[in-house]
């Protein structure tokens, strides 16, 4: 169906006024979000795009995109669906939703329009729809080749580099938490082994009680076949 005309002037409204509403911020439409572009280009506003996880949303992601919202007017995120990071970093990731994600990334200043990338989808097709004039990509993406650079231009105005914003990263948050956890795990571990160890060796440990001596068992004063044995004199 197409979008009406006063919808895509409504939402181009919406982001230009600042406004910091979820809802004003979110094109899930793919054909809208192009009708949305078409009309800022057109107005003269310079569009940046880049995309990623922003899983455990940390400062070098805050910084990261304050820096790419530098290199033009509107700054548009393409963030990938929990299944996408799934399938790209292993079935314990996302750590947070995809809503989650999303609305924390709507908040920023920086920011002016989020949508969302998918499974199935080629990396390019959501560069091919918005056609930035400034893509950013990131120095830590090893899987961006000289190959890439070179097909991405035909769809971007340029391409820039950013490199990694702060001292830490999600992986490097995850890899810590990993070791304070398993540092913490050996430490219960161990203590329940020690105090295993001194259970069984209080439990093997016989009771003697002070002042009484241990009497012999009668028990074999009498026969097996229960008659009593009465010794010669």
């Amino acid at each position: 169906m197409p979008v009406k005309t006063t919808e895509k002037s409504q939402v181009v409204k919406n982001i230009l006024n600042g406004g910091l509403r979820f809802e004003d911020r979110y094109i899930a439409d793919r054909k809208l979000l192009e009708s949305v572009v078409d009309i800022l280009k057109n107005a003269g506003y310079r569009i940046v795009l880049t995309q990623g996880v922003y899983d455990l949303f940390h400062v070098g992601h805050k910084r990261y995109l304050e820096h790419a919202k530098s290199h033009g007017d509107i700054l548009i995120i393409g963030v990938d669906t929990d299944e996408l990071t799934r399938q790209m970093k292993g079935p314990t990731r996302p750590f947070d939703t995809l809503t989650d994600r999303l609305e924390i990334l709507a908040s920023l200043r920086a920011v002016d329009i989020v949508t969302t990338r998918g499974v199935g989808e080629h990396m390019y097709d959501l560069i091919k729809t918005v056609e930035p004039d400034v893509l950013i990509m990131s120095q830590t993406t090893s899987t961006f080749t000289d190959k890439d650079r070179n097909n991405l231009l035909k769809y971007c105005g340029e391409i820039q580099m950013l490199p990694a914003q702060a001292s830490t990263t999600t992986t490097a948050k995850l890899r810590r938490m990993m070791v304070d956890g398993a540092e913490q795990l050996a430490v219960k571990i161990t203590n329940l082994i020690n105090e295993f160890l001194i259970g069984i060796k209080n439990e093997s440990t016989p009771t003697v009680r002070s002042g009484h001596t241990q009497r012999p068992s009668r028990s074999g004063s009498k026969a097996k076949s229960g008659r009593s044995v009465r010794t010669r004199k």
